[in-house]
């Protein structure tokens, strides 16, 4: 009997405990949690190791999250509603634009808002010389110039929008050739009498008195072309703005600061209604220091009231972004009979291409460095940037320093072998020393330049392959 009530016990006791499991999983999240990954503590330094970083193992705060694919970069980012910008690029060189009709493209169901450059407050922008427009009105200066923008509900509407515009162009002499640029009656890329929009001269000592004095004088010519950053993250940024008029801009820009400038000037909008969030950065080298589309991307979101996300095409990168500077170089050096520098002339010619953006700074540190790390009693250096109809040079890693360094250190080579003297020997004879005047008249001091040299050619083994 009493095993009998046991059982019975059981019995009653089972469809409750099951009721229960059952509420309980009822209440469960309807998304699964997601299951997090290890992670590693970090490493505390020990009170008083603090500082110490030479010769110890550093780990970026961040590799873990790329190792394991998690870093959230802007093409991550979806904001609720958000639209998708294309911008129709010019195709033509140099032209000037008769009409746009934009009819077509404005009908087309899923487009929000197409935007002209004469609808921009003010549509030119410029690190120093603010000559660059965000969509050509009326003149096309380079073949990736907009010349319109559509912000649309998918990218692929937006793009067949774009397709859907039809330009009228008149065309326009152009220029395509640095040293072409130069001369009087070459076209004007931005009007004016001279394609040359900036200018750097520096002179050291007597540098004919230097050649009057040398052993020998090596006269040289060199070219380095332009080049592509080609990140692996094109220029993506999204616009957002608020229902009280204050915008914000997600963008992988290495200089917000500027980027907040720029937008404030360009849409007439104060600074402080303006907050630029700069998203990981998937490649820089130098080609994400200004803005691009950033303001046309802010109108279009005005236009549809809903954010807008642009994004560059792998083309575009190449046609509308800024490359590398093309260098044409001529180099003058004069020796004594050991191979001492007596004195070097440099002439360099920058193809800026259509407008300036940061031209001036790269000039001006390509004719510092011309002279490379060597002591140059007697120096001249002059160099020009010029304008062309072709893509924009700007800024990218060095700033003019490995198109001179590339002149400088193949005439050394050419140098050493016409004086049948080994390339480091000569090299160490010219190198700054402590007490150095540079061509600019900087003392240098802490000069590690030879110790660095001897660390090397110990480690590479030169002297026993020479």
């Amino acid at each position: 009997m009493a095993e009998d009530l046991d059982v019975l016990d059981k019995t009653r006791i089972a469809p409750v405990d099951s009721l229960r499991r059952a509420d309980e999983d009822l209440r469960l999240p309807v998304v699964a949690r997601p299951s997090t990954l290890p992670l590693e503590p970090p490493l505390v330094p020990q009170v008083g190791e603090q500082t110490h970083a030479v010769g110890l193992r550093a780990q970026r705060p961040d590799s873990r999250d790329h190792g394991l694919g998690l870093t959230r970069y802007i093409d991550d980012i979806a904001l609720p509603g958000m639209l998708y910008a294309r911008i129709k690029r010019a195709g033509v060189a140099s032209a000037r634009i008769k009409s746009i009709d934009i009819s077509a493209a404005e009908a087309m169901p899923g487009v929000m808002a197409v935007l002209l450059g004469r609808e921009i407050p003010t549509n030119l922008f410029g690190t120093s010389i603010v000559d660059q427009p965000l969509l050509a009105d009326p003149i096309v200066r380079q073949a990736g110039d907009g010349v319109a923008a559509v912000a649309a509900v998918t990218e692929q509407i937006a793009q067949a929008a774009c397709d859907a515009i039809k330009v009228e162009y008149e065309p326009l002499p152009g220029v395509y050739d640095a040293i072409e640029a130069l001369k009087p009656e070459s076209h004007k890329v931005h009007g004016g009498d001279t394609n040359v929009y900036a200018k750097k001269v520096i002179r050291q000592g007597d540098v004919e008195r230097g050649f009057a004095e040398s052993y020998r004088i090596y006269e040289d010519e060199y070219y380095t072309p332009g080049i592509e950053h080609a990140p692996m993250e094109p220029f993506t940024s999204i616009a957002d703005w608020d229902s009280n008029g204050r915008l914000t801009v997600y963008a992988s820009i290495g200089r917000i600061t500027l980027a907040r400038v720029d937008l404030s000037k360009t849409l007439h909008v104060p600074i402080s209604r303006i907050r630029v969030i700069g998203t990981i950065v998937g490649g820089n080298f130098g080609g994400k220091n200004e803005i691009r589309h950033e303001p046309v991307l802010a109108l279009l979101a005005k236009k549809a009231g809903r954010p807008v996300k642009g994004r560059f095409t792998r083309v575009e990168e190449f046609v509308a972004s800024t490359i590398r500077h093309a260098f044409f170089m001529k180099y003058k050096t004069g020796v004594s009979k050991d191979g001492k520098i007596l004195a070097r002339q440099i002439r360099m010619i920058l193809d800026g291409g259509a407008y300036c953006s940061f031209s001036e700074t790269t000039l001006g540190k390509a004719c510092i460095l011309s002279t490379g790390p060597y002591h140059v009693p007697n120096s001249f250096i002059e160099g020009y940037v010029v304008y062309t109809n072709k893509t924009t040079a700007g800024s990218m890693r060095g700033f003019g320093a490995p198109q001179v360094c590339f002149a400088y250190e193949s005439q050394m080579d050419d140098i050493a072998r016409d004086l049948k003297i080994d390339p480091l020997e000569l090299r160490m004879k010219n190198f700054f020393r402590d007490g150095s005047m540079t061509a600019t008249g900087q003392v240098l001091h802490s000069v590690k330049v030879i110790e660095s040299m001897q660390n090397a050619v110990k480690k590479f083994g030169w002297e026993t392959q020479s």
